[in-house]
């Protein structure tokens, strides 16, 4: 008798082509122009002259949009309490959380909003962890993986004891991180950490795809 879990489809072929999906989605600004309706997952790209993202922002020039900065998800109200939400009426749910992402751009002093696009792809609500997963796997997303902290909330009354995280450190700004408690580490360090990362993420994507 096999041990192997039960599966009637494999989740892992199903997750990819959601995620293959999502990255045949047009680029869009950041956010999108219109307000929408769904759930889903997206990528945000960054093509800017911020020197420590150099290597990101070069294979996402000239339209080739190759390498995510972040991957995010936006579920139903119901799926952020622990339930699969199916059924729920998402609402706006994307779109605001695009229209956040976009906000805390703006408020940091050194980044310009102008330079990030996005693409997403509304996901029926049970796909929606195992696409984004998938695609954090994929492309191991700076701000997903060696820069914490862009998709935080205002903590509210943790204040006192939570410190500031490595993206407030390095793009400060959001007024809210400014009384948090300093970090441990300066942005000098988190960035010879983040050029680090880059180089050596970089050789497992490959070349950069002709134009």
């Amino acid at each position: 008798m096999s041990d192997q879990p039960y599966n009637p489809l494999d989740k892992r072929h199903l997750g990819e082509s959601v995620a293959d999906a999502m990255l045949l989605r047009p680029i869009t600004t950041l956010p999108p122009a219109e307000p929408f309706v769904g759930a889903g997952i997206y990528a945000i790209y960054y093509t800017g002259g911020f020197e420590s993202y150099e290597r990101l922002a070069n294979r996402n020039r000239d339209n080739r949009y190759t390498w995510p900065i972040y991957v995010g998800k936006a579920v139903p109200a119901g799926a952020r309490r622990g339930g699969f939400g199916l059924g729920t009426n998402p609402g706006r749910v994307m779109y605001g959380r695009l229209r956040e992402h976009a906000e805390s751009i703006e408020q940091a002093t050194n980044l310009n909003l102008a330079d990030f696009a996005c693409r997403y792809l509304i996901v029926d609500d049970i796909w929606i962890p195992l696409g984004e997963s998938l695609l954090i796997e994929k492309f191991s997303p700076l701000w997903n993986r060696a820069l914490d902290g862009f998709g935080n909330h205002d903590p509210g009354g943790r204040r006192a004891t939570q410190y500031r995280s490595p993206w407030d450190v390095v793009h400060a700004g959001r007024p809210w991180a400014a009384r948090l408690a300093t970090h441990p580490r300066s942005a000098e360090e988190l960035l010879s950490q983040v050029r680090s990362y880059l180089e050596r993420t970089e050789q497992t994507l490959g070349p950069l795809p002709e134009l």
